[in-house]
């Protein structure tokens, strides 16, 4: 049986090592975006808005099935922020520069958000979400959007190696570990992104039973 295209509408590497996998599981074979795509502005004032912009301008763009995510960290004692901005939360920064990696941008989000959170009285306590979104070209078929949240806190300093964003900063409850000390399939089973996937694909399962009636 020959696999399904799908675009995976991000540039972000470690989405990409996230969502690659278990898709292709599921008979898809899985696409980066191209080159030639003009990024999309992520103007939405939610996560949900901001997940299917990209993906119906992926979708657009290719003519293909697309899917995106957006997600962020929410942190109690900040009003939620850095939220919808959390990939861009110290791009204010005189160092920034728009064409700094992506790492250098993490590092600089940590930081800053670590300095917000410096006085010892703040609550710590915070989450990622994430919002998914599966879009197909021309509407031959319904979106599909989902959601993900993983609660935890945020530490006094960074910890770890792997993950990406604000990884090194998060504190997993259940482990006692960092999101940047976790293993890849250990932040897939617990994490945000992982609970909006499983969901997702819970959805095209129910989709697809449906057409077959």
């Amino acid at each position: 049986m020959s696999l399904l295209p799908l675009v995976l509408a991000t540039r972000n590497p470690g989405k990409v090592r996230e969502l690659a996998a278990p898709l292709a599981l599921r008979g898809f074979a899985v696409q980066s975006l191209p080159d030639a795509m003009p990024d999309v502005e992520e103007s939405g004032s939610s996560f949900e808005e901001n997940a299917l912009l990209k993906a119906r301008a992926a979708a657009a763009f290719t003519g293909l099935p697309a899917l995106a995510d957006d997600s962020g960290l929410e942190v109690d004692a900040l009003g939620g922020a850095p939220g919808v901005r959390s990939a861009r939360y110290a791009d204010d920064a005189p160092d920034a520069r728009p064409d700094d990696a992506r790492a250098v941008r993490d590092e600089r989000n940590n930081r800053k958000l670590l300095r917000a959170l410096a006085d010892p009285a703040l609550p710590r306590a915070a989450r990622f979400r994430c919002c998914m979104a599966l879009v197909w070209p021309g509407g031959t078929r319904a979106d599909i959007v989902t959601h993900g949240a993983w609660e935890g806190s945020i530490t006094h300093a960074p910890r770890g190696g792997n993950g990406f964003g604000y990884d090194p900063v998060f504190l997993d409850p259940a482990s006692g570990r960092t999101g940047a000390e976790l293993t890849l399939e250990e932040k897939k089973a617990r994490s945000h992104r992982g609970k909006a996937l499983a969901r997702l694909l819970e959805e095209m399962d129910r989709a697809q039973a449906r057409n077959l009636r």
